[in-house]
């Protein structure tokens, strides 16, 4: 199933976000606090939620073009998500926003 979007005008209406996997758990799971002990556990755990998730990809454009720096999107934590960004700012000038979510497809 692909629900890969066009430019979203309004970010709170994002189709995609229907049918993502962490709709029915708790969002203090995508969002722990810190990243050792007790934390690298959830965000092992929220990673294995995302890549059984048919939006992921969604989720993760959403996040790195939108500057997201916090919790897990796409099967992403900030650390990801700021290598991924660094990347795909650098190649810009290959990759403008519109071919953003095929680059992401094959970079993440």
């Amino acid at each position: 199933m692909e629900t890969h979007h066009d430019t979203y005008d309004d970010l709170d209406e994002l189709p995609w976000r229907e049918l993502a996997a962490c709709r029915t758990h708790d969002a203090d799971l995508f969002f722990p606090p810190g990243e050792t002990g007790g934390a690298a556990l959830t965000i092992r755990l929220a990673k294995r939620i995302c890549a059984e998730c048919p939006v992921e990809l969604d989720c993760l454009y959403y996040a790195v073009s939108t500057g997201q720096r916090f919790g897990i999107w796409g099967g992403t934590d900030e650390n990801d998500r700021r290598r991924l960004r660094r990347r795909w700012v650098a190649a810009r000038g290959n990759v403008g926003e519109a071919d953003l979510i095929g680059w992401l497809s094959k970079a993440s």
